[in-house]
Formats: structure tokens, sequence, C-alpha cells
């Protein structure tokens, strides 16, 4: 069992944590400076120009595949960059990328949507969640009704990520006794999206779809077949989810340490004091188990293997450690972590999500424990 990096892994890791030192993180009080005034962290322009460096270094499409001018580095390489780009809360990604689902489409829907979005001509937005169905994503209420070779679909949809910069959404609909379908509606075809204030900087929409026509050739993928689109994009990157936030508690984690070793209090440095040292050392142990689970989910993806046990697991140990390593960290630096001198309050926040969107904890929690009921997972069997 060899746990280490080929030399060109260590080389790409080694690159990308560079890219972020050197063009990323000297950004980061801009982008405070900006959300707390209003504006987004980081305007198109500046996010373009940073995204074409990044390709003039080798960094386009990460797990896109090469056929659409990709890197394809696989699963866990892309895990390891996001560990990497955690590092920094900058919302910024490497651009080449579009939603796997966009594979399914036909090749007229790759030219319009796929290869577009990859080349970042067009956005996106993946629509499942509703006002009634956000865990249940089977008790969907948007419908489509077929009208000649169109389909007209009415509904809401909520906490759409992207969805007040989208052009065109992946929205899933029941169509008549078919049942769930994904359909490809552009923008201008007349859906409408308003903004939704969070405690955090992610700012998802509600998308109002009112009589909105749709032709025959929108549908991604199979009439009827929506619901397994829906789950191949969710499940298919879970594990992403705590590998960022890996590199978010690891920055923080050593930003207490620091803070904590030049920190005076009754006549020596609260790095001496017991309760502080139990609190890095917990954040540490928390950390690396929370990689290790994560790497195994993206290998067993990259394996082909079936990873949704293994993810769901990745993504509930992965959230829950980041919130519990930021409640530490705020609480080691005391009133300076409270404050928006430091972006620990910001991370406080933006961190908190990560319980909640992509399968709150609560459905990690029924999903393994049924797995384990079932019988679809069994305990005790290494490399199964």
């Amino acid at each position: 069992m060899d746990f280490s990096l080929t030399p060109e892994e260590r080389q790409i890791r080694d690159t990308v944590r560079s890219f972020i030192e050197r063009e990323i993180m000297p950004l980061e009080p801009e982008v405070l400076r900006n959300e707390r005034e209003g504006r987004p962290g980081l305007d198109r322009d500046t996010l373009r120009d940073l995204r074409a460096k990044a390709r003039k270094s080798g960094f386009w499409g990460i797990n896109t595949p090469e056929e659409y001018g990709g890197a394809a580095l696989g699963p866990v390489m892309s895990a390891i960059i996001a560990m990497e780009m955690g590092r920094t809360f900058v919302p910024f990604t490497f651009g080449g990328t579009a939603d796997n689902i966009l594979y399914a489409g036909t090749e007229e829907q790759k030219r319009r949507y796929l290869i577009p979005t990859i080349e970042g001509e067009r956005r996106s937005c993946f629509a499942i969640t509703e006002p009634g169905a956000g865990s249940d994503a089977r008790n969907i209420r948007t419908r489509a009704v077929r009208d000649g070779n169109e389909w007209i679909i009415n509904g809401e949809k909520t906490f759409i990520t992207n969805g007040s910069e989208a052009d065109f959404v992946m929205v899933f609909a029941v169509a008549e006794e078919h049942g769930v379908t994904c359909f490809l509606v552009d923008r201008e075809m007349g859906w409408t999206s308003e903004p939704i204030p969070t405690m955090g900087e992610w700012g998802p929409a509600a998308l109002v779809f009112q009589d909105v026509r749709v032709p025959e050739e929108n549908i991604l993928g199979e009439l009827g077949k929506g619901f397994e689109l829906a789950m191949q994009w969710i499940g298919q990157g879970r594990y992403m989810i705590p590998a960022r936030a890996i590199g978010s508690a690891e920055r923080m984690l050593q930003m207490a340490v620091d803070y904590a070793k030049i920190r005076k209090s009754m006549g020596q440095a609260i790095a001496e004091y017991q309760a502080i040292q139990w609190m890095i050392a917990d954040s540490q142990v928390e950390i690396e188990a929370a990689k290790w689970l994560t790497l195994y989910a993206a290998w067993r993806v990259q394996e082909g293997m079936d990873a949704r046990h293994a993810s769901s697991i990745a993504k509930l140990n992965g959230a829950v450690m980041a919130n519990q390593v930021v409640d530490r960290v705020l609480q080691i630096h005391g009133g300076m972590g409270y404050t928006k001198e430091l972006p620990i309050e910001r991370w406080y926040r933006e961190l908190r999500l990560l319980r909640i969107f992509e399968g709150t904890d609560e459905i990690q929690r029924r999903t393994i424990a049924r797995n384990l009921i079932k019988g679809h997972a069994r305990l005790g069997l290494i490399g199964e």
C-alpha cells in the first residue's frame, strides 16, 4: 500500500500551491474589502485574467477529458488541487470545466452548451432544489407539459448556485407520466432569477419558470431519466466539498499556531497553555482523518468503483471537521478572531454552509446508516 505521490503529482501540487500563494492570496484584502462594500469578491475581468494566467501554467480543465482540451488529471489529483485551492477564501476556480452531466448530451447539445461552457463563453446552473423539495429531491413539483414539439415548464427552484449569473440552466421537472426529466433551458426562453441573501458570501438564487417553452431537443439524456442524472451530478463530485474544506482548515490551523506563539497572557505565550494545545492537537487529528477519508472516496471514483458510501462518509466528516476547526481557531484568536480585520469570521460563515448543501449532515447519516442496515456497505473489509 503506497500513499506517496509520483514526482509528476508532487510537481502539480507544488505548482498549484505556488500559483495560489503568488497570484491568489495577495488578492485577499481586496476581496474582503469588496465583500464588505456589497460587491463581488472578484470582478469578471480579474477572474478572466487569473484563469488566463492559470491556463498558461497548464491548469485548464483539471478533470475535463483531453478530447475537450482538458488536463484529465483524475479524481485524486482533483481532490489534492482542491485542498490547495481551499487554502484561500478568494472565490477562484480554474477554468475549462463543465457540469459532468452535460457530457450526456447529444452532439448538438454539446456544441451549444458543453463546449462553450468549457471555454468560458457560457455559464450554467443546476436546478433541482425547490422550496418543498430540498433533501427530498423525489418530491419535485415543477411540471413540464408537452405541447406539440415543445414542453411548457412551470415551477420554482431555490438556493441555486450561479442562478443569477447563468445564461442557461439544467432544470429538473416532472414530465407528465414519464417522471423527472432534465431540460436545458436558455435564459432567453423566459425563466427569471432573484438573488437570495445569506449569512455567507455564497450568492444563491431563486428561479421562476412561468409557461417557459422548451423544444423537445433540449431534453438532456432520456425522457423520465432525470433523477438518475441528478444523482450522478450530486454524487460524482461530493468528495470535492470536504477536499476544499481541508485546505481551509489547514490554513486556519497554521494561523492559530502562529498566533498562539506570539500572543501573551499572564506572562507567557498562550501556546504554553494546555487548553490551547489540545485545541491545536484535536484540529490536526481531525484534519488528517478528513484528508484520508476524502482521498479514499476520490480513489474509488478514479478506480471506477461505487464511491457513494465513501463519499457520504467523507462529506459528513469533512463538513463537521471544518466547522469544529474554524470555531477553535476563532476561540484561540479571542476578540481579534471575531473582528472583520481577520478572515476567520468570513470562513466561519462560509464553512457553515458545508453542513447543509449537497446533502445535509442528517441526510449523510441517514444514507450511511441505511447502507449498513440494508447490506449495501459492510464493515471491516479493507480494499472493498
